[in-house]
């Protein structure tokens, strides 16, 4: 998704894909907007999708028609992995690579470049990703406007899923020192955010990268026992395999440790496993579910998973439908395929788009019977909310909820649920 532009005097951004990504943005605004740049909009784009890529195209075109002296940057994803396709709008005055992109010497130069005219020579300015090896997070003091916060504690992936294009995107694995991860969970804390969500690409890799290859499971410890004033802590998607011992005590023993975690499974067949070159079979995966749910028996779980991917029979796309339902998913993501170029998935016997569109309408009907079962199950309980703007708010499981009374934003409720409209609760 994206976040519609508006300039427009100084520094517009938009954000498309990963929560990531839009964490990011906010280092770019404040990055170009410090280094001078007026009249600008900043594209960050996304690669996982070719429909990401269109859609960031069309916005750039739309923004160029509003405004014809506007000055249009390209970054992000899939900036980094083809350049070529932005370098050739006639719309866009320069692409910048991923690597350094909320970097205040970045935008320092992109302005002077800008001031003194770009040639085609130097229109595009993306480095070699795959030679980074250091996390360079954007660390905000506040996030203005929202009651949650993110922390950026890994980027980049080692591993070489064959449908996934983000690894060339993103670069190497690579993390956020503990201390510096603790510190800025502290700094938002103090500036009065309640929940904070540790984020990264691959963020069960945490840590293999550091002195001692501290876990992810030691950084939560790390964060809990060093921030106490924090109400709740979040991780974002994580992989099964990944997952560390001290990971899994942390979430049956850490009260303040949210008791919702998004997997990335992608499929449940194990042919389709295989072929897309994940590092887990189903069964794998349902041992893994069972652990969680031992752990912590309230737990309530969203996954990614991917409808037609190539090769995909009839009956393995119902195999992942099956072990949907098996595994109790309460949020489930369903993307369409989409082949990208340069990687392997690209060059298998890919599906008609009709029916790989037709699997995922189906797969995204089964998500919503889970969430629905998901829903019923919460009426009647009481749930601990954490309230947002325009009367809404989230629960310990990251259910969303609709407020039907005032509350003070950024305050936790404890609210009754008293049923449901299919897609979010209602609280009493």
């Amino acid at each position: 998704m994206a976040e519609g532009p508006g300039v427009q005097r100084g520094v517009d951004v938009v954000n498309f894909g990963c929560r990531l990504n839009a964490l990011e943005g906010d280092g770019i605004a404040r990055a170009a907007t410090a280094a001078g740049l007026e009249r600008a909009l900043v594209v960050n784009t996304c690669a996982v999708t070719a429909e990401a890529v269109r859609q960031a195209r069309q916005a750039i075109r739309r923004a160029r028609r509003r405004d014809p002296a506007l000055r249009v940057i390209v970054t992000g994803c899939a900036a980094q992995t083809e350049p070529a396709t932005f370098s050739a709008m006639d719309e866009v005055d320069l692409v910048l690579g991923n690597a350094a992109k909320t970097s205040a010497e970045t935008w320092a130069g992109a302005r002077t470049s800008l001031d003194f005219g770009v040639s085609a020579e130097q229109k595009v300015q993306v480095q070699d990703i795959s030679a980074v090896r250091e996390a360079t997070p954007h660390l905000a003091d506040r996030f203005e406007g929202h009651t949650r916060a993110f922390v950026e504690v890994q980027n980049g992936c080692d591993h070489r899923c064959t449908f996934c294009i983000i690894p060339f995107g993103r670069g190497p694995s690579r993390s956020v020192p503990m201390g510096a991860v603790v510190a800025q969970v502290a700094r938002l804390v103090e500036s009065g955010h309640g929940e904070v969500v540790l984020t990264g690409v691959d963020l069960t890799a945490y840590g293999a990268d550091l002195p001692g290859a501290p876990t992810l499971g030691r950084l939560v410890r790390a964060v809990l026992a060093g921030v106490p004033e924090l109400k709740r802590l979040r991780l974002s998607s994580i992989d099964a395999v990944e997952a560390d011992d001290e990971l899994m005590r942390a979430l049956a023993e850490e009260e303040r440790l949210m008791p919702h975690l998004h997997l990335s499974l992608q499929s449940g067949d194990d042919l389709i496993l295989k072929r897309m070159k994940r590092r887990h079979s189903r069964a794998e995966a349902l041992a893994f579910i069972a652990a969680l749910r031992q752990a912590r028996p309230d737990v309530a779980l969203g996954a990614d998973i991917i409808a037609g991917f190539p090769t995909e029979t009839e009956a393995q796309a119902r195999a992942t439908r099956d072990f949907a339902e098996e595994a109790g998913l309460a949020f489930l993501h369903a993307f369409p395929y989409s082949a990208r170029p340069g990687t392997a998935a690209a060059r298998m016997p890919q599906l008609a788009p009709a029916l790989v569109a037709e699997r995922a309408a189906r797969l995204r009907e089964t998500g919503a019977g889970l969430l629905r079962r998901h829903l019923s199950a919460e009426v009647g309980r009481r749930r601990t909310v954490l309230v947002e703007a325009g009367g809404r708010g989230h629960t310990e499981h990251f259910t969303p909820v609709r407020l039907s009374g005032a509350a003070v934003r950024g305050s936790l409720a404890d609210l009754r649920i008293a049923g449901h409209d299919g897609a979010r609760l209602i609280a009493a």
